[in-house]
């Protein structure tokens, strides 16, 4: 699905963030898939018996790689009058709205890779039940800052009038 003029995706360096967040995911993911292969290999000999495993497990992490991509890809928010918006997925497609007025509180998120590519995650903590929350990741740190400091505004002006 392409992102709509109005919708700002996450920058460039989130792609790299993705695509590790995931990787490790994967190579988790791909131990299981190795053992199994290792014990149908060994019928096929030696080479076989190190050679399936490591290829299975290459594709695995490989798989999952270009999960994080496509997430990154299909990842987009936007900041209107009526509050903040993030979109993501494209098979399983979810659009999140939080209307300013039920944003509770703000928070910003800086992992290690995070602060080295300059990225952050922004919480947004909404009134409800509990553990409501929305989470972006991968955003850019100055639109992160920006983007908390105007629902804060946006809170403010809502709580003034």
């Amino acid at each position: 699905m392409p992102i709509d003029a109005d919708w700002r995706p996450l920058p460039p360096r989130a792609k790299s963030l993705f695509a590790l967040s995931h990787g490790a995911f994967g190579l988790a993911a791909g131990v299981p898939v190795a053992v199994l292969s290792y014990a149908f290999a060994d019928r096929f000999g030696p080479v076989a018996s190190i050679a399936l495993p490591l290829l299975l497990w290459a594709c695995v992490l490989a798989f999952f790689i270009w999960v994080g991509i496509k997430r990154y890809r299909s990842s987009a928010w936007r900041l209107d009058d009526d509050g903040f918006a993030y979109r993501r997925g494209r098979i399983f497609f979810r659009e999140t709205r939080v209307p300013a007025s039920r944003v509770q509180h703000l928070d910003l998120k800086h992992g290690p890779l995070e602060r080295r590519w300059k990225l952050a995650t922004l919480v947004i903590h909404t009134a409800g039940s509990k553990m409501s929350a929305v989470s972006v990741t991968g955003l850019d740190a100055e639109d992160a800052e920006v983007l908390r400091d105007r629902l804060a505004r946006q809170l403010d002006d809502d709580d003034a009038g």
